[in-house]
């Protein structure tokens, strides 16, 4: 399928989109505007922040990045796009979880379908929930494309905090760890990417070397979220952005074969899986 938005049409076609997000509920404007900043100094694709009207504005006012707000709220998608908006997502549930608010497939299908009743002009992007059984999440996203839905994310909250014993040997373990916390939102992509044509976004626990892993896995792009919050200064955020911007680029120029790529990356994933299960 292709993108009403050229630019990042073109974008997600070359597999190389990083997108950066803020939260759904996250309404800091100065905590955005650094992390919209440090985003166009790094080169990101483009940002993603909570659907308020006041914000989306604001942001506007000041960058060309494409603007993407996040909602479980169809009319507030739909009230942003009339101030600047280029892209819609119903999703980014990870603070609705720590509140026990959790969505069935019927209920994410229906906020998809109202949304797209009430924007046909404005590219549509659904968050599947990690909370769903794989075999669910697959016939949402059949479902959700069918219904038109321009672009799917996956996310992977169960295995993004994983923590370790203090004593375990995997503690430091950097390519472990970078494995194990994305391995739920990796899973769901290679599942979903074999059998749907639409963009996949990859989000949840994704670092600079696990980004090349979702592309390999089927991802057209990344999103990087929660990961910005350790770090204060536009220079520190630009910096950590940066890093899975030219990961995402390598892999993209790789002349390695991609069914091989594939194929390793999915074993390694494995392997390291079998690890933490022992």
């Amino acid at each position: 399928m292709t993108l009403l938005n050229t630019e990042l049409n073109k974008s997600f076609i070359q597999k190389k989109v990083v997108k950066i997000i803020t939260g759904l509920n996250n309404f800091d404007i100065n905590y955005i505007i650094k992390v919209v900043k440090a985003s166009e100094i790094a080169n990101a694709t483009y940002i993603d922040i909570a659907a308020n009207t006041k914000i989306v504005s604001i942001i506007r006012s000041f960058t060309n990045l494409p603007i993407c707000v996040s909602s479980i709220d169809p009319i507030e998608l739909y009230n942003c796009t009339l101030v600047g908006a280029n892209m819609v997502e119903i999703g980014n549930f990870d603070s609705l979880y720590t509140k026990h608010l959790f969505f069935s497939p019927s209920q994410i299908y229906q906020l998809a379908k109202k949304t797209k009743s009430l924007i046909n002009n404005i590219d549509i992007c659904v968050t599947i929930p990690h909370t769903l059984i794989l075999s669910d999440q697959i016939k949402l996203a059949i479902n959700l494309q069918n219904l038109g839905i321009n672009v799917l994310q996956t996310e992977g909250l169960s295995t993004k905090k994983n923590i370790f014993n203090k004593d375990s040997n995997l503690q430091d373990d950097i390519i472990f760890n970078s494995a194990n916390k994305a391995s739920s939102a990796l899973s769901s992509t290679y599942a979903m990417a074999n059998v749907v044509n639409i963009p996949i976004i990859t989000s949840s626990g994704i670092n600079s070397l696990s980004a090349p892993i979702a592309m390999c896995y089927g991802a057209s792009a990344v999103g990087i979220g929660s990961a910005l919050n350790h770090y204060k200064t536009i220079y520190q955020m630009s910096n950590y952005i940066n890093e899975i911007v030219s990961s995402v680029s390598y892999q993209n120029k790789c002349l390695y074969d991609k069914k091989s790529i594939k194929l390793n990356s999915y074993n390694l994933l494995q392997n390291y899986s079998q690890i933490f299960l022992i």
